[in-house]
């Protein structure tokens, strides 16, 4: 099968690190894994960028699709055309000559709900030029449906995570002691909760500070990995209800730092809040802590529901309920963290490695020749 993938969401060459988040990472480790197999041609067009003006650089990129995409059609004769997001797949509409060649996109949540009124209104016509789509989590493919999407065309399929990853994990005792020097202090026995996420309000960092930390029972600290709008907001909480001993943020890190937060992180809290127009569609951040050996407990909503299963990688909790939020976490530490820990691992590993998942995925493209 010869595949031509499109996608703006890879990370600069000479600086493979520099744009690591969970859609990248997604793309990346995707495409390793299509190249893995015997039964697969993949030609691609790829954009590698920072974030740094990746908004003007992305319109360029696009443009030049235009012709782009009918001379690699010429040249390559795909079999099927991939996009790596709706965003890539925008271009469909304003080609001149549409493509004989199925097309189809992957989609991820805010590709999709992205509330702007225009992009709204145009998604439908995207969807008009696809033959088919692939969302990360049922929720996503609800929202596409209710966006103009075929229900015929559109399937489910998760996201996956890479296991080599775990090679470059270091030990918990190492890891934590690291953190302690970079943060400046001493954890004791404290346990870690972590958090790793762009801090937007749809995350929940500001429900979970003032609704959930002081109910665990347990001797926590809360380490908040990321940046963004939210950061002021999480640091006046912080401040104002005198939890400067249990609240650490670290700003964006690098690669190798984030896999020292996982490595040391205890239980990883993914407290998330409905907000309009913005969702999470899959949650990659969940596997990561996973593949870790870290498990985790989050709201029971959007795509996260696809992500856990209740028992095996950690909890989903009714959104918006505190008290069943601290007490999971609470029951984890006192009964069963050993053993999630362990089954978390193998639960990825089984369900959501690329090599799983990717065979699900040219099973779905092959279905567009018959």
């Amino acid at each position: 099968m010869r595949i031509l993938y499109i996608s703006h969401l890879h990370p600069p060459k000479n600086r493979p690190l520099e744009n690591v988040g969970g859609m990248q990472n997604v793309s990346v480790q995707m495409t390793e894994a299509i190249r893995r197999r015997n039964d697969v041609d993949l030609e691609s067009i790829i954009m590698h960028s920072s974030w740094q003006f990746i908004g003007i650089k992305t319109f360029f990129f696009l443009a030049a699709l235009l012709w782009r995409i009918p001379g690699k059609i010429k040249t390559f004769k795909p079999d099927v055309i991939l996009f790596s997001s709706m965003v890539t797949a925008g271009v469909l509409p304003f080609l001149l000559k549409k493509p004989k060649v199925p097309c189809v996109t992957i989609n991820h949540g805010q590709d999709v709900t992205l509330p702007v009124r225009i992009y709204q209104w145009y998604i439908r016509y995207i969807f008009k030029s696809l033959q088919g789509v692939i969302s990360v989590s049922s929720a996503t493919r609800d929202a596409s449906i209710k966006r103009g999407m075929d229900p015929n065309i559109g399937v489910a399929l998760p996201n996956g995570y890479d296991p080599k990853v775990r090679k470059k994990l270091p030990e918990k005792e190492e890891a934590k002691q690291f953190l302690e020097e970079m943060l400046k202090k001493d954890f004791g026995d404290k346990k870690i909760l972590l958090t790793v996420g762009r801090q937007v309000k749809r995350k929940g960092h500001a429900w979970f500070i003032k609704n959930v930390l002081r109910r665990v029972k347990t001797d926590v600290i809360y380490l908040i990995v990321g940046d963004g709008p939210e950061h002021e907001n999480i640091c006046r909480l912080r401040d104002t209800l005198d939890l400067q001993d249990k609240i650490y943020t670290t700003g964006k890190l690098p690669y190798e730092m984030l896999n020292t937060c996982y490595s040391a992180a205890d239980i990883f809290v993914m407290p998330n809040i409905p907000v309009e127009g913005d969702m999470e569609g899959f949650g990659i951040v969940l596997l990561e802590a996973n593949m870790a050996g870290v498990p985790a407990v989050a709201s029971d909503l959007e795509g996260i529901k696809d992500v856990i299963e209740q028992g095996m990688n950690g909890y989903r909790i009714p959104q918006g309920n505190a008290s069943k939020f601290a007490e999971k976490i609470d029951y984890i530490f006192n009964n069963e963290l050993e053993e999630l820990s362990k089954k978390s691992e193998e639960y990825v590993l089984k369900m959501f490695n690329w090599d799983t998942v990717v065979d699900k995925y040219i099973r779905f493209l092959k279905t567009m020749n018959e």
